[in-house]
């Protein structure tokens, strides 16, 4: 794989996807249907998912794709491979509240090497370079040219205060039990992938997630944590978590910085 290659094309797309999703977003209706999971989808998801999708398929045409708005690419066997979600958050899109994100990563082997999250709404973008180091682009940003750009680690937490950050619109008492094990400093939520980046930027130190997610919902996000030295390891063992599992269906999880002391489940 050419990584200048793929980090440009990631970028670009992205960006082209977060345009049509903020023209859709800032106008005063959009249609909203339910899939046959009953989860929500917008035209700006579909509108998205073409984008992103066709211009995956033009520049990598060799390597599988699997998006999460095309069922017909949920049924392979594949452990390197594309994976977008071209809408991460729809319900958050739906009830514009602004934490939504376009995800596209790359994984090799099952683990997540690459990856984009651009929130269009918040103006944020975090990506993999072509090294694997992540880095925050602050805008305007141009599509074809990258702007000023900050190197992202994360943080050497405080065992006695740590900052957590958790779902916004998936919060249970089983969170906030395991959650309770930990002595913390904050609280935060956020919606969508960009709780991986808070993680990244060391604006929280850990992220358990015990609920359903699919591997288009953290793999971009799970690149970009990586790329800034965190890790993401399953909730009942601890051991990595992988990608290109049967379904797409994640474990729960925990994303971290490796200086956290992780509680048992």
């Amino acid at each position: 794989m050419n990584f200048d290659q793929l980090t440009f094309v990631f970028r670009q797309l992205a960006l082209q996807a977060g345009d049509k999703i903020m023209e859709i977003y800032q106008s005063p209706d959009f249609d909203i249907r339910a899939k046959s999971d009953d989860s929500p989808v917008t035209a700006a998801d579909e509108a998205a998912d073409t984008i992103i999708s066709a211009g995956l398929r033009a520049a990598f045409p060799d390597v599988p794709l699997v998006t999460e708005e095309q069922a017909t690419t949920h049924s392979q066997d594949v452990s390197t491979f594309l994976i977008v979600d071209p809408l991460d958050g729809t319900k958050e899109f739906i009830k514009r509240r602004g934490d939504f994100t376009v995800n596209i990563a790359y994984v090799v082997d099952g683990e997540p090497v690459r990856g984009v999250v651009y929130a269009p709404a918040k103006e944020r973008l975090f990506y993999t370079d072509a090294t694997g180091q992540t880095v925050e682009e602050t805008g305007p940003f141009d599509k074809e040219r990258t702007g000023a750009q900050t190197p992202l680690s994360v943080s050497t937490p405080d065992n006695d205060a740590l900052l957590v950050v958790a779902s916004k619109s998936h919060r249970d008492q089983a969170t906030d039990d395991y959650i309770n094990k930990y002595n913390t400093a904050d609280m935060k939520s956020a919606g969508s992938s960009l709780k991986f980046c808070l993680v990244a930027t060391g604006e929280a130190d850990i992220y358990p997630r015990l609920g359903r997610t699919m591997e288009w919902d953290t793999a971009a996000g799970h690149a970009v944590l990586a790329g800034a030295g965190g890790h993401v390891v399953r909730f009942d063992d601890h051991s990595l978590l992988r990608y290109g599992k049967p379904g797409f269906e994640n474990p729960f999880f925990i994303a971290y910085s490796p200086q956290v002391k992780l509680q048992k489940a």
